[in-house]
């Protein structure tokens, strides 16, 4: 749940942000010199950047969720198993040993979203963020295109 908060805290404060930055933007332009306008349009390249961004993250967020709740619901989320340093932090070497179970069991049914989401689990503890997103993404494809509506049509989210 704090990290809904803190997600919905820094949406709300980069929200504000963009609109700051695009309202001057909008007066750079208002000026009506050559040097303003073409500030302006590059001072509101940004937060349309910021928003594509910002909204590309929750729609990867609220999909990884939404399978989360779905894989706890049947009962397959991965089991916490990994050891860990006094400190707390997970223990590479143990991370590495389940990172090696997931990917079999990924190399063995690739087609299934639930592997995938575990592998990304996997990936996450072991500290490699980039690949443990592209498995989630993955997942989250597998899993849109396992859905069908009632007319057998898959379903778009």
């Amino acid at each position: 749940m704090r990290a809904k908060i803190t997600y919905a805290v820094t949406a709300a404060v980069l929200v504000v942000y963009f609109v700051l930055v695009g309202s001057r933007g909008v007066m750079l332009i208002q000026q009506g010199t050559v040097l303003t306008v073409a500030f302006g349009c590059a001072v509101l390249v940004l937060p349309a950047i910021g928003v594509w961004f910002l909204w590309q993250n929750t729609r990867f967020v609220t999909r990884a969720n939404r399978l989360a709740a779905e894989l706890e619901a049947e009962g397959g989320l991965p089991v916490d198993e990994l050891k860990r340093t006094p400190g707390g932090r997970i223990d590479r070497d143990s991370a590495d040993a389940v990172f090696a179970r997931r990917r079999e069991e990924t190399e063995d049914a690739p087609d299934d979203w639930r592997c995938w989401f575990r592998l990304a689990v996997a990936y996450h503890d072991a500290r490699d963020t980039p690949r443990a997103r592209k498995a989630m993404q993955r997942a989250i494809a597998l899993h849109a295109a396992g859905e069908r509506d009632r007319d057998g049509q898959p379903v778009r989210n």
